[in-house]
């Protein structure tokens, strides 16, 4: 089986590792990101109820005062010495909330008050100035072969976790509605493993009965609302585009054997490597009980894994809720004698050389 040249992981305009990631230990920075939103979300609520209505120019103070306070207190609470672009950044979130959460009356008290929009306003200014000026630096010094471009661009002007959602969403579109004829992503000298040709079919089954289901659903729903059957046949065409991605991704991202080790991958769900020197030994067609085990992470997805990898010393546990370290990680392949034969002639060359 011979290797196929790609420059970039999935080489689109928004090329972005779609790994999955081993989470690191919760930490407050999570709190103070999300805590400030909720708090603005809920406050929004709230100016819904008769009561903020009737009294709308001291409902949209407040509002302002709570989303500024939640804002900067998120800042404090991720970075202790926060810089001034980021305080305005802050400010300018908390502006941008208030002017697109308020009801219309509440919407219309604030802007009757041009004295209590000075601070978002200016916030909202220099933080757009700012940001569309390092735009425009970026855009003159572009390099078309860094893969975090589109990224760093979105970063100027959006907060970075929601620029990364942003690239990571279109990366997706763009391979579900694009890269049809795509070549896998190999990198060169890797010996390459699918494992699509016995996941896609299923897959496939799946994509074909749920647009049955979409369609039988939206014409039973618009005869009840119409307002909800657009509202679900556009999450549902969404969701749509995701599994044609996903079901593409399967192709692209083989499992392989590479001078490091073996490169764990299930479409864009899965991108690990996993060293040689942290495999202990490998086993075909695993037994239900090890396959289950708290400690086995399984990547076949639909399919029953017929190979085995265990891990010494194990790795960290995949996600924040998951206490128990990987000591093994299932996979399918659809040529697992293959694998297995190339897999235990390198980990024997390597003890061989490490020996002599």
């Amino acid at each position: 089986m011979t290797a196929v040249r790609s420059a970039t992981p999935f080489a689109t305009p928004f090329a972005t590792p779609f790994a999955t990631p081993f989470a690191t230990p919760f930490d407050r920075r999570i709190l103070s990101a999300v805590v400030p939103v909720l708090v603005i979300a809920a406050s929004a609520a709230l100016l819904r109820l008769p009561i903020a209505q009737s009294h709308a120019r001291a409902a949209a103070l407040l509002f302002l005062w709570v989303a500024s306070d939640a804002m900067m207190l998120g800042l404090l609470g991720r970075t202790r010495r926060p810089g001034w672009r980021e305080g305005i950044a802050a400010m300018a979130s908390a502006g941008m909330a208030v002017f697109s959460l308020s009801p219309p009356p509440i919407r219309a008290a604030l802007f009757a008050m041009p004295w209590a929009l000075a601070v978002p306003v200016i916030a909202i200014t220099l933080h757009g100035g700012w940001g569309l000026w390092r735009v425009a630096e970026r855009v003159r010094h572009w390099d078309r072969h860094d893969p975090e471009r589109w990224l760093s661009l979105l970063a100027e002007v959006f907060p970075r976790p929601l620029a990364r959602l942003a690239v990571a969403e279109a990366g997706l579109l763009h391979l579900a509605l694009f890269r049809w004829n795509a070549e896998p992503d190999v990198p060169p000298g890797a010996r390459v493993f699918a494992y699509h040709r016995h996941l896609q079919p299923m897959m496939i089954a799946m994509l074909v009965l749920s647009c049955i289901e979409i369609g039988v659903t939206h014409l039973l729903v618009a005869h009840w609302n119409r307002t909800l059957a657009l509202a679900l046949f556009v999450i549902s065409d969404v969701s749509l585009l995701y599994l044609i991605g996903l079901i593409k991704s399967l192709r692209l991202a083989p499992v392989l054997l590479t001078g490091e080790g073996v490169r764990v991958r299930a479409g864009i769900l899965v991108d690990r490597t996993i060293p040689y020197a942290m495999i202990a030994g490998v086993v075909a067609h695993p037994d239900g009980d090890t396959v289950r085990a708290p400690g086995s992470w399984n990547v076949a997805l639909l399919a029953w894994p017929n190979l085995l990898l265990r891990l010494d010393p194990p790795l960290p546990p995949r996600s924040r809720w998951r206490r128990d370290a990987v000591h093994a990680i299932a996979l399918r392949l659809d040529e697992p004698g293959l694998f297995l034969d190339e897999l235990r002639a390198r980990l024997v060359t390597r003890r061989v050389t490490a020996q002599s």
